[in-house]
């Protein structure tokens, strides 16, 4: 794509020969998940690494399964459903000082006791970026061509580019707006830098010259919701996002922009999402919502100008990315070198 290189983080999926005793790395997640996110090469790699002891069961283990699996494990390879580390588990689990979490955010795992132990964790959640970056940058020029209005009007008898939203446009001259600068966020200000865009970041955490690497200009987020054509959301969750996208902020969209959320439902006031899309000023495309799914009777299952999609941004099917990252990241802590993606106490605060 116009010589853009994929990242590639640098996993061997080799290993020297381990002069110590070899260490038990335990499996935490289901068979189920398991499948989606080890490939086989990845499972050789741990298999080489240390003695393995897996999860049997299609379905995350009670807390007491979870502490006896965890028992006499040096690591652990955890995931989606891999159990919360609470001080109950790791009080039996005593030699246990590492987890390579095959999934994005670890806060579903993390927990003080944790921290307090020394224990410490590394996320997939760059790997998982790259697919999500990838839809976004679809739904971001689906968007400015007015994809889906175009389609409707063709469905009913219509062959116009001119749509009730707008005109269909290009990416040239658009501008877009990125809310949050973490892993996602940043991976699609590189592919938007294909285009002749003007991006736009909101990001308390970023500076102006951070967000100038990423030829984008860093404004607040009034100004970035008046002044974007697409408006999407990458940001984390925590206590200041909540509702960030309020109804005041929706009302500052321009008239025919588009809302993306491909991060968590927990960004936006959906009761106010709902009223805003259903003056039909704007338009909105959803992958997240909160609750998930939404109620059946939700509006935002019902109106013409909101695509909802069910939380299918990241890998679904082909996710061996992330098993491979986490096993890597094994693999260094065994062999004493620098972690990739280690997540700690501190960032917690500010990252997904």
């Amino acid at each position: 794509m116009g010589g853009l290189a994929q990242p590639r983080f640098p996993i061997s999926l080799t290993v020297e020969a381990i002069t110590m005793a070899k260490p038990i790395a335990a499996v935490t997640i289901s068979t189920g998940v398991a499948r989606r996110v080890m490939s086989p090469a990845a499972w050789d790699l741990l298999s080489r690494l240390a003695e393995v002891r897996v999860n049997p069961h299609d379905r995350s283990l009670t807390e007491d399964e979870l502490a006896g699996l965890l028992s006499d494990a040096d690591v652990c390879l955890s995931g989606w459903g891999g159990g919360r580390l609470t001080a109950a588990v790791l009080d039996r689990a005593p030699k246990l000082r590492m987890v390579g979490y095959a999934a994005g955010s670890v806060k579903p795992v993390v927990t003080d006791a944790m921290w307090e132990r020394g224990i410490r964790i590394t996320s997939a959640a760059p790997a998982i970026a790259l697919d999500v970056a990838e839809t976004t940058l679809a739904l971001i020029i689906a968007s400015v061509k007015r994809i889906w209005q175009c389609n409707q009007i063709t469905h009913h008898g219509g062959w116009t580019a001119q749509t009730p939203m707008g005109p269909s446009r290009e990416m040239n001259g658009s501008t877009i707006g990125i809310v949050g600068a973490g892993h996602v966020g940043r991976r699609v200000m590189e592919l938007l830098n294909m285009f002749s865009a003007k991006v736009l970041l909101f990001d308390p955490y970023f500076t102006d010259a951070q967000a100038a690497q990423y030829q984008a200009t860093k404004v607040e987020l009034p100004e970035l919701m008046s002044q974007s054509d697409v408006v999407s959301l990458h940001a984390p969750i925590t206590d200041e996002t909540h509702h960030m996208i309020n109804a005041s902020m929706l009302r500052l969209m321009k008239d025919g922009a588009t809302l993306i959320n491909t991060a968590r439902g927990w960004l936006v006031d959906e009761a106010a999402l709902a009223a805003e899309v259903q003056t039909g000023r704007i338009f909105a495309c959803i992958d997240v919502t909160d609750p998930e799914p939404p109620a059946p009777d939700s509006p935002l299952r019902k109106l013409d100008n909101v695509v909802l999609t069910p939380h299918i941004a990241g890998c679904v099917t082909n996710c061996t990315r992330l098993g491979e990252l986490a096993v890597e990241e094994i693999r260094r802590f065994l062999s004493g070198e620098p972690l990739l993606f280690e997540v700690t106490r501190e960032m917690l605060s500010i990252c997904a």
